[in-house]
């Protein structure tokens, strides 16, 4: 674990969590997101009469997610077509997601040392009974600096190593973790893509049958 103790002159850690569609809660800072904050991110809300019509009260639309969602895990994540990338993303952006500004050394898929208690409430939300058994997307996305092929390979490794630790350390279920690497084919900061807010890391509950009771 020595490779923790190697990362200086990081910039400040800035979480931001989104819920569906709207706009969540920010939290800016070196303080870590706590496990609380992230299951309130992730725990599916209730449908609406006014999102009646969404995927999560059709039936048919559930089955064939799925169906995808079984087909993507347990891949390799480098293995994804770009099809299969977007589709992930499509269904995720109907889904409870949080934003995890984790840092990582420069070109790099070691876990700075600043970021790890956020990596370990991460852990602590997703291993809690109220998300337990619950499908995750880990998704890696990295700033616009470099070349797309470089980029799409970090954010593979990057994903790699969340769902790594996750799995070795809080005893989550390899299936249950789909990951998924964005390059930087999704800034979140379009304007400014050398950003480190586009350096993130996204989780998704991709599950919806608690939402749906």
């Amino acid at each position: 674990m020595t490779h923790f103790n190697k990362f200086f002159g990081l910039k400040t850690i800035t979480i931001t969590a989104a819920l569906s569609l709207t706009a969540g809660l920010a939290f800016a800072g070196d303080t870590s997101v706590s496990t609380n904050q992230i299951l309130d991110a992730l725990k599916p809300k209730p449908i609406t009469r006014g999102l009646s019509a969404g995927p999560q009260a059709d039936p048919t639309a559930q089955a064939k997610e799925a169906t995808f969602l079984n087909t993507v895990r347990n891949r390799q994540t480098r293995s994804l077509s770009m099809g299969e990338r977007d589709q992930i993303a499509e269904l995720a952006s109907t889904k409870p997601t949080i934003d995890l500004e984790i840092q990582f050394d420069y070109n790099s898929a070691d876990i700075a040392k600043t970021s790890v208690p956020s990596v370990q409430a991460l852990g602590k939300a997703l291993s809690d009974p109220s998300l337990k058994g619950s499908t995750f997307v880990v998704a890696g996305h990295t700033d616009a600096v470099g070349t797309e092929e470089y980029n799409q390979g970090l954010s593979e490794r990057r994903a790699d190593t969340i769902k790594k630790y996750l799995v070795q350390n809080y005893g989550l279920n390899n299936g249950d973790l789909v990951t998924v690497g964005y390059g930087k084919t999704k800034l979140k900061d379009t304007a400014n893509g050398a950003d480190p807010i586009n350096r993130r890391v996204q989780v998704v509950n991709m599950d919806t049958k608690t939402a749906s009771k």
